[in-house]
């Protein structure tokens, strides 16, 4: 009988060096999962059951592997608001950070000031404390560097997104629309997978058994990275270049793009080969919230001239939307304008993704020792022994 435990799941070669190690298995994850036909799933639940639920009730899935009984979720979501409130000493730093510091800085710094004030050394507590504050966080970040005026404090009559709706006050937005979409937002972005960067980045430094929150920091930095969490921003700033919904007009811009080597911002994806259940969700939501926005209108439309166009290419793989597809124009049509701000809602969602991951890897995993410190094996490369002799002859050496 084979011995599963040693089973060869993948073989490395010189060709897969230096790339990013991209479908090189490392390790398991049990929140998630990406199916290249089904898409997204929590837990085996695929995201299209759980998309319009509350998202206490997602949050609690991550974390324990089911959905809760009602008992449990009125149980949870309390314990959750026990756990809200940022100090006031994190809202004052954030008061005295720099205004042009991107919003990403500011939620990295104040995942750093929470851990200085908040830490408690339990992964478990922590990760409570990060999922319940962020809200604020993110909020106080908002009002702050936009002077909308006084922070508002949270409502703990309020579920966390229908909080953080009210914390943001967002000037002019439909506060009923605005907290659907925010809440739709949350649960779509929460996980997906071990392997993206921002997750493997989160869950490696926390393998040096570092606190959650300076894991999520170091998260954080990797989805500010414009190749990873600026997508949704890139995509609206598309839409809006197409400007135009009629069919024939937007053929001719997308295959004049294509020609140039331009790039088809919110189709296509490293994993899937099927059209993202997260955009159809989206798409569904918008014609609720904005059937009538005209960046919503040009991203319709391009759901379909955008397809078509990309099949006829035999290289690619996935000619379908992403789920950044139309996140960004559902943002803006919402209130949410300003697009700087859009990685930021992707890593308030996302922490609780990467938080629960960190848990399972350093509380569960291996009988409850955790996994060990991450340390991969880098080939050495152009390093001939030298002498000192060399080294002499090539600079200068001072006698002190």
């Amino acid at each position: 009988m084979a011995d599963e435990a040693n089973e060869p799941l993948f073989t490395v070669t010189k060709a897969h060096l230096n790339t990013g190690l991209r479908g090189i298995p490392v390790g398991t994850c049990r929140t998630s999962k990406v199916d290249p036909m089904e898409g997204l799933s929590y837990r085996g639940y695929p995201i299209k059951q759980l998309a319009f639920l509350e998202d206490e009730a997602v949050v609690y899935l991550i974390l324990n592997g089911e959905l809760p009984t009602n008992e449990q979720y009125d149980e949870f979501s309390a314990m959750l608001k026990s756990h809200r409130g940022v100090p006031t000493e994190v809202l004052d730093l954030l008061k005295a950070l720099p205004k042009d510091g991107h919003p990403m800085e500011w939620l990295i710094a104040g995942l750093v000031f929470l851990g200085m004030t908040c830490r408690t050394g339990d992964y478990l507590k922590d990760t409570y404390n990060v999922i319940a504050k962020l809200p604020e966080l993110v909020a106080a970040i908002f009002r702050i560097r936009e002077g909308w005026g006084e922070l508002i404090p949270s409502d703990p009559k309020l579920s966390l997104s229908a909080d953080f709706a009210q914390m943001l006050a967002v000037p002019g937005a439909d506060s009923r629309k605005l907290t659907k979409m925010l809440r739709t937002f949350y649960i779509l972005h929460m996980d997906h997978g071990g392997g993206n960067l921002s997750t493997f980045a989160g869950k490696a430094i926390a393998s040096a058994h570092t606190d959650v929150y300076s894991s999520l920091a170091g998260a954080m930095a990797a989805l500010y990275g414009p190749l990873h969490g600026r997508a949704n921003q890139d995509c609206l700033e598309f839409v809006q270049k197409v400007g135009t919904q009629d069919p024939v007009e937007m053929e001719a811009f997308v295959r004049g793009e294509l020609a140039a080597g331009g790039v088809m911002y919110g189709f296509g994806h490293a994993v899937l080969r099927a059209e993202d259940p997260r955009a159809a969700i989206q798409y569904e939501l918008g014609e609720e919230v904005c059937p009538n926005d005209p960046l919503f209108r040009t991203a319709v439309v391009m759901r379909e001239v955008v397809v078509r166009v990309l099949k006829e290419m035999p290289k690619v793989q996935n000619p379908y939307p992403n789920v950044d597809a139309v996140s960004g124009t559902l943002l803006n049509a919402s209130g949410l304008t300003n697009s700087d701000y859009y990685t930021v809602l992707f890593g308030l969602s996302r922490c609780t993704g990467i938080a629960a991951q960190i848990v399972d890897e350093r509380v569960n995993f291996r009988g409850g020792k955790g996994t060990p410190i991450v340390r991969p094996k880098y080939i050495a490369e152009n390093q001939p022994p030298r002498s000192l002799g060399e080294v002499a002859s090539r600079c200068m050496l001072h006698d002190g």
